[in-house]
């Protein structure tokens, strides 16, 4: 007898036979392919994954032998010996499922697997011709489509996606068959409300919405009529609604109504910023009412599970976290767009949950630019070849469209993209609430005269030093507030809750901040000041202007401004953005904001930009250059990041529970939750920045033989001001007060 898994202690009458352990993963495996028609290729993968246990040296050490043993990559030659086209594909995945995918010839971190299929392997015992029956060939996964411009990135796809049914699969065996040993029952996971009390429960709250106003009037309508397509069949679709139209439900709503019809599984639902994903995920759970906990899952870094849950009720959580198994997800671009590049198991083991969904991408605008050409193919590829539909769902819709006109078409952009909003045009013509122009250059000292002749104005710059320094131009006057990523979250999220205040009482509130506020921040002035940037971020900055739409337009300005202080110059990427942005307004000045001008400003960045500059790293040649025996799968994953993080983490012990948090790392052996609770405590510093902070001791390592540098905290608690958040320029100061001995 050959066995998978062994428990120490414990006679082998209870170890996991090896032919059970296959038999349940290829079976497993099969039935995640079948969401995008290739079950015999998961089948196949599950059969193989582990074919070296069928050996003495790895039977020995089953035993307690300290030998180390190889048993993934014989299963990777079966598989190329089998299926001479294609095997070498699922080569790949077989002898990847734990060190995760390696290149095909190029050297990294993994070995290649090239070097893997020429390494000496101990013989298979042939029993397991006897116990292992594969599939006699592989069939082209169903209504399969080939791109031939784009061959070697649908295998490379493809492979990703079946390792995602592999590395699931097997881990919900094994993990099985441990907890049923030890427990006597296998672990709870996945389930959730069906989709249909999803709707009832959603439909339910959007008819105690009242028509009482025309904005409330007009959002009843779009979500009538974006309804009303969600039988259409399955594919891309833009959602192009302006700020306060009711886009966020409507999307939710299409998109429950068109996985019913269809017998999709979930809505996924994709976010550029970590604060709306919190943001979105508590509106979703409020509409959905009793089903609302229970249905949408929270997948971001920053996540941190409700404390009053029980404790089996946040294993669940994170359980299902691993693999998306949830009737909605709410998560970050970040963690969906990597995930289709990833090459880890535990990145990849969600993908094939992506299949057969409705992905909605909320903001689709703020996909980054060096990386545009890979995250438009991939979701063009989802879309093609996997049952999902794309909504790109913005008021600011990105000009994404491949069509047969060439000088208004995305070159391996999104085909028969269909628009789910009704009349865009007319939309955007009723939602208009502001006036918006281009005021030309301004000295900081204009900008303090703009905002002291207004009580109450917004105004955001490009940088945090520009709004350090205009805030304390006029800090001493009345309702003066500075919001910027020099402070941590909550600290944040405390001010912000004060100008809501504020500004509700109708006292003076002048704010100065970086984009930050652009991003979902439910605050509404009369006048909004912006430095020039690109046009989407322009539109989003008008909407924290007469957002509630009970002003005039008249009487709401949002001016657009150039910075004469050379000091306050965007970094050269804002730059572009703000210089594309005023050449459009050469044209569109009359109407910044309008489709036509939207639309002008996203062909004229990518015009500028070029396919070179919209794939930066040339992933996509890379891919195709490969061919099937060099696919670069590490090397994707390496160089595909939507973050180019060069700012570490310090935590701030704002308050009691962030201190409460610093003690109990004090004692804790696993940081997971704990880890969680610090996170928006944490403000990000520049490289530089943190190694002055450190040199002068100003920050420490806490528990630094156990946790390395993974938890810096603040240590000279003075550098941390309640109006101005972290200050890094001058690590040495010290508040006068704290000089008193």
């Amino acid at each position: 007898m050959f066995y998978a898994h062994s428990i120490e202690d414990v006679d082998r009458a209870h170890w996991q036979p090896l032919a059970g352990h296959l038999n349940a993963v290829g079976r497993l495996a099969a039935q995640r392919a079948s969401r995008f028609g290739a079950a015999p290729w998961g089948e196949a993968v599950g059969l193989l994954h582990d074919l070296g246990k069928y050996t003495v040296p790895f039977q020995r050490r089953l035993e307690g032998s300290p030998e180390r043993v190889d048993h993934s990559t014989a299963g990777a030659h079966v598989a190329i010996e089998k299926y001479p086209q294609l095997g070498h594909l699922l080569a790949y995945l077989i002898a990847g499922h734990h060190a995760g995918l390696a290149n095909g010839r190029d050297s990294g971190e993994r070995t290649p697997l090239k070097n893997r299929l020429e390494a000496d392997l101990p013989p298979l015992d042939p029993i397991w011709q006897q116990e292992i029956v594969l599939p006699e060939f592989l069939p082209p996964p169903e209504r399969f489509q080939r791109r031939n411009a784009r061959a070697f990135f649908q295998y490379a796809f493809l492979a990703r996606m079946l390792f995602s049914c592999l590395v699931d699969a097997d881990f919900i065996d094994t993990e099985a068959f441990y907890a049923v040993n030890e427990r006597g029952v296998p672990l709870a996971r996945g389930g959730g409300p069906p989709l249909g009390a999803l709707r009832d429960a959603l439909d339910k709250h959007l008819a105690g919405f009242k028509g009482d106003s025309d904005v409330n009037r007009l959002r009843g309508e779009i979500l009538s009529h974006v309804c009303s397509q969600a039988a259409l069949t399955p594919g891309r679709f833009s959602l192009t609604v302006p700020t306060g139209g009711g886009k966020t439900l409507a999307s939710l709503a299409f998109a429950l109504d068109h996985a019913i019809a269809h017998g999709m599984d979930r809505v996924i639902y994709v976010i550029p910023f970590t604060s709306i994903v919190e943001q979105n995920a508590a509106v979703f759970r409020h509409a959905l009412g009793q089903h609302g906990e229970a249905a949408v899952l929270e997948h971001h870094s920053a996540f941190d599970t409700d404390n009053q849950r029980d404790q089996r009720s946040i294993d669940k959580l994170r359980r299902d976290s691993e693999n998306w198994d949830a009737p909605i997800i709410v998560t970050t671009a970040v963690q969906f767009f990597e995930s289709l590049f990833a090459a880890k198991t535990s990145r990849c083991r969600k993908l094939h949950n992506i299949a057969n969904s409705v992905v909605i991408l909320d903001e689709a605008q703020t996909m980054p630019l060096p990386l545009l050409r890979p995250s438009v193919t991939a979701l063009d590829e989802l879309a093609l070849n996997y049952r999902t539909s794309v909504v790109l769902c913005t008021a600011t819709q990105p000009a994404l469209a491949e069509t047969d006109v060439p000088e208004s078409s995305f070159k391996g952009g999104l085909r028969n993209l269909r628009e789910l909003a009704p009349e865009p045009e007319k939309l955007y013509r009723q939602l208009e609430r502001v006036h918006v122009r281009h005021v030309g250059p301004m000295t900081d000292e204009e900008l303090r005269d703009q905002l002291l002749a207004t009580d109450q104005v917004l105004c955001i710059v490009n940088n945090r030093r520009h709004a350090q320094a205009l805030y304390e131009s006029v800090a001493e006057q009345p309702g003066a507030y500075h919001l910027t990523t020099s402070m941590c979250a909550v600290h944040r999220r405390q001010i912000l809750a004060e100008i809501r205040q504020v500004l509700e009482q109708g006292r003076p509130c002048r704010v100065i901040s970086t984009s930050l506020i652009e991003a979902g921040v439910d605050v509404d002035f009369p006048r909004v000041l912006r430095a020039e940037a690109g046009l989407d971020s322009i539109a989003q900055a008008a909407g924290r202007c007469n957002r509630e739409g009970k002003r005039a337009v008249g009487d709401s300005e949002v001016l657009i401004f150039s910075t004469v202080n050379e000091e306050w110059e965007p970094p050269p990427e804002l730059k572009q953005f703000a210089q594309a942005t005023v050449e459009v307004l050469r044209h569109h000045g009359d109407d910044p904001l309008s489709l036509a001008a939207i639309e002008a400003y996203f062909r004229l960045l990518y015009w500028q930009q070029g396919p070179q500059r919209l794939d930066r790293h040339g992933l996509l040649k890379l891919v195709e250059d490969g061919r099937l025996d060099g696919l670069p799968f590490e090397t994707l994953e390496q160089k595909f990041r939507m973050i180019e993080n060069n700012q570490r983490a310090v935590i701030i012990p704002f308050d009691g529970k962030a201190r409460a948090a610093l003690r109990d790392l004090e004692h804790v052996e696993g940081v997971g939750g704990i880890a969680r609770k610090l996170q928006p405590y944490t403000v990000q510093v520049p490289r530089q920045g943190f190694a002055a902070l450190e040199r002068v001791g100003a920050i420490s390592a806490v528990k630094s033989d156990k946790f390395g540098e993974q938890f810096m905290v603040l240590i000279n608690e003075d550098l941390y001001d309640k109006r101005l958040g972290l200050n890094w320029s001058d690590p040495t100061f010290r508040a006068s007060e704290s000089n008193v001995w």
